[in-house]
């Protein structure tokens, strides 16, 4: 009885590898292409982003927290006073740390709060920095143009891409005698990328009273690019 029921599993292993075997050779590789394509959308960025830190360092670390304190309430006061909307501006980050200088072998320690701001009127953006430098900002940590509808200029630059691989599908199998089919699959590349301009306020600038009452333009917004990479795999017809 045992022989009988061994020979039924081998006769069942080799019946499954035979079927197995007789459909690995009637599957036939499907007749494919794969490109890759570019979409571009220039616009006008209407926002920036714009990330700021209060800094202070002195020997006792209360009283440098209590400076660090006012310089920040001084600045919050400003924002608002810039008629910005409280959701368009956050505290990001707080920190005091000790530091130790080996060769003098002195303690010090330094306060810091960094903001976070959106700013959706360009037109404040140079009123607002001064007027931050003045409150007691000393390091603008960075500068990142948006548009308020990107995910629009997404949508558009996607359509693009698409078109641009189907377009370089159909030139390599023009001279074959084909003709590109339905996509097989699709695959986004893309990374989000916006330039962002070098600080312009690393520290207040000593100026005459003819300079403060002259109208100031630091900012040359330009263009930002939307771009869209796709991977595409047609096939073959």
């Amino acid at each position: 009885m045992k022989t009988l029921s061994k020979m039924k599993v081998v006769i069942a292993i080799i019946l499954i590898l035979t079927a197995r075997h007789s459909n690995a050779q009637d599957t036939k590789p499907i007749p494919q292409i794969s490109v890759s394509g570019e979409g571009r959308v220039k616009v006008t960025p209407d926002q920036a982003a714009i990330v700021i830190t209060v800094e202070t360092k002195g020997a006792n670390a209360k009283e440098v927290k209590k400076e660090n304190d006012i310089k920040t309430e001084a600045v919050l006061k400003c924002i608002k006073k810039m008629n910005i909307p409280a959701d368009d501006f956050k505290t990001r980050r707080v920190a005091l740390n000790p530091q130790y200088e080996y060769e003098s072998k002195k303690r010090s320690y330094n306060a810091s709060q960094t903001i976070e701001i959106l700013l959706k009127d360009l037109t404040k953006y140079d009123s607002l920095m001064e007027g931050l430098v003045d409150a007691g900002v000393n390091r603008i940590d960075g500068v990142t143009f948006q548009s308020s509808k990107l995910t629009q200029y997404q949508a558009e630059a996607r359509k693009l891409a698409m078109k641009d691989a189907k377009a370089k599908a159909d030139d390599f199998v023009s001279v074959l005698g084909q003709k590109v089919g339905k996509a097989l699959l699709i695959s986004d590349n893309s990374q989000n990328y916006y330039p962002s301009p070098a600080p312009v306020y690393a520290m207040k600038a000593a100026m005459n009273d003819t300079t403060e009452a002259a109208p100031r333009e630091t900012l040359a917004v330009g263009e930002i690019t939307i771009v869209v990479n796709v991977s595409v795999s047609f096939i073959l017809e």
